[in-house]
């Protein structure tokens, strides 16, 4: 990302939501950089990494030095030495102040990674735990390591920078990754996983269009019950629960980080009536549409 349109920046709108597209200053290969945050944040030198945005590609964050803070989506993580932050595309984030803390910050877009069977889910998935704690342990030292190869590889001087390598390295860390402990997530079986991971990448496409368990089944071409039990073996939560936690999140991320009034929202998200919005926002959150803008809107 760099700061503004002389720089090369390539804004997108994400919807009503500021975003950045993908777009390093130079880089030996397409859809890829390795850098470390306080370079970022000297690229970015006009604060847009403190503000509220999106981006629409992939970032792994290690930190290595201070410490500080990292938001995202209304939770906002501490982080330390042995921090390690995963931010998938659409997710809304902000970056704590620059000069707290620094680590190494890799940067992929979607389709980057190898087509491997055992990472294409891992890619497409818009979800999952954000941050890990890894401390100083074998995690922490494997995690590090890849990452120490991926630069090594990235910063070649012999002009022989392998797009291969890199692919087959992110891929390897995007694996281990997978078997840190996920918070919030059961150790669902291999196909409970591929149905889950089928239907969430369904329910981002559609959650502004229909609500319905239904319809999710019908699309994919399972039943509910088949839905069901999948979204209950990985999140513990009915396929019902997760339909509609996806819509309040994006009811938060609208109400919180745009201007844009309360009707158009409820529009935006496939209600035909505001009152009917506000009914299904405060059933699942305990507060009222305006209440939640005046507590997070700016934050």
């Amino acid at each position: 990302m760099t700061a503004s349109d002389v720089d090369g920046a390539a804004r997108t709108e994400h919807g009503p939501i500021p975003g950045f597209g993908f777009n390093p200053p130079t880089a030996p290969v397409s859809g890829f950089e390795i850098t470390d945050l306080a370079t970022l944040h000297g690229r970015m030198a006009d604060g847009s990494l403190e503000r509220v945005h999106r981006v629409d590609f992939h970032t792994v964050t290690l930190i290595t030095e201070g410490s500080g803070e990292h938001a995202v989506d209304f939770v906002t993580y501490p982080c330390r030495p042995g921090t390690l932050l995963w931010i998938r595309p659409g997710q809304v984030q902000r970056f704590g102040r620059p000069g707290m803390m620094n680590g190494t910050h890799l940067l992929f877009t979607a389709a980057f990674p190898p087509e491997l069977a055992s990472t294409d889910h891992l890619v497409r998935e818009w979800y999952g735990p954000v941050c890990w704690q890894l401390g100083t342990g074998h995690d922490y030292a494997t995690v590090s390591a890849l990452l120490g190869q991926v630069r090594a590889e990235f910063t070649r001087t012999d002009g022989a920078v392998s797009r291969e390598i890199l692919q087959l390295l992110v891929a390897a860390l995007l694996l281990h990754i997978d078997r840190l402990p996920r918070p919030g997530m059961h150790d669902a079986p291999h196909a409970g996983r591929e149905i889950y991971a089928r239907f969430r990448a369904e329910l981002e496409r559609s959650h502004t269009m229909t609500r319905r368990a239904e319809d999710y089944a019908r699309r994919l071409g399972y039943t509910v019950k088949t839905l069901t039990r999948a979204c209950l073996a990985v999140t513990g939560q009915p396929v019902k629960q997760v339909i509609d936690a996806r819509v309040v999140l994006e009811a938060q991320r609208l109400l919180a980080h745009t201007d844009e009034p309360v009707a158009v929202i409820a529009r935006r998200l496939g209600f035909s009536e505001p009152t009917n919005f506000g009914k299904f926002f405060t059933r699942h959150t305990g507060t009222r549409p305006g209440d939640f803008r005046r507590t997070h809107h700016g934050s």
